[in-house]
């Protein structure tokens, strides 16, 4: 059976689970070489808007798979080195799916967990997950660029903390910190979620989404002069596109929008 699933694609949001709900969904290589297939599968499909990721069970992700880590704790450099090369893509692969990729974080979100989880556009989870990065007890460091993503998030001063402690915090604690975007209790999480999906899949240009996903991320190390001209530049295309005439009709007509798919190969 697949580690993870895409249960559904509905009103333009595809719902991808991770199934190892027996070991709270803990990260294996299969894991991630079945989810990043998913997540580009997703982001070619045309009927597809926007994509919720969530764990099976009662779990998100609890980390790396505990017989992993002794594996290649036994074996030293060379164990992990072969354990990731059964996928080359890096764990920055779903910054690039041309879509909203969201989480709903419905429990334990720990390591290599909370990196998928930081890895989504957005993050919704339940009020009382449990949320830790976990490296520093597991004699770790910062891995798979949660340094680089962290503090920008949350800020430095709060990227200390949850890294150099480890410590757990709530869903809640995590919504004020801006780790995540909301905190929901958690019998309302996923239909909330996808309830978002949906309006972002019904209401939102999909080619608006991608190019504003693509500048965020690009854009962040840009001095604001750069990025300003990058921007005029987008506007003056986007103002010639067909989504633009649809966008604008929509409002006037006070009807529902009619936007097309993502064209092959946008990112």
């Amino acid at each position: 059976m697949s580690e993870v699933v895409q249960s559904s694609v509905d009103d333009g949001v595809a719902l991808l689970t991770l199934n190892r709900p027996e070991r709270l969904n803990a990260w294996t290589a299969e894991m991630q070489r079945d989810y990043f297939d998913l997540l580009g599968e997703c982001g070619s499909r045309h009927d597809v808007r926007a994509i919720v990721v969530t764990g099976a069970g009662r779990g998100f992700c609890a980390g790396a798979d505990m017989g992993t880590l002794q594996d290649i704790g036994a074996g030293g450099l060379e164990e992990a080195a072969a354990a990731a090369a059964q996928d080359t893509r890096p764990q920055t692969f779903p910054l690039g799916i041309p879509k909203p990729v969201i989480a709903a974080i419905n429990g334990p979100c720990a390591g290599i967990g909370l990196v998928q989880a930081l890895m989504c556009d957005i993050r919704f989870a339940a009020a009382d997950a449990k949320i830790t990065t976990a490296f520093a007890r597991r004699g770790l460091v910062a891995e798979h660029g949660m340094s680089w993503l962290l503090p920008r998030l949350v800020g430095h001063a709060h990227a200390l903390d949850l890294l150099l402690s480890a410590r757990v915090v709530l869903g809640d604690e995590a919504e004020r910190l801006g780790l995540v975007n909301r905190a929901l209790p958690g019998e309302r999480l996923l239909d909330e979620t996808l309830a978002y999906a949906r309006d972002l899949a019904a209401n939102c240009a999909p080619s608006s989404m991608a190019a504003m996903k693509r500048q965020v991320y690009e854009d962040l190390e840009l001095p604001i002069d750069q990025a300003l001209s990058r921007a005029n530049v987008l506007m003056a295309e986007s103002l010639q596109a067909p989504d633009f005439v649809e966008g604008v009709s929509s409002f006037v007509e006070r009807r529902p929008p009619d936007f097309a798919p993502l064209a092959a190969g946008s990112a």
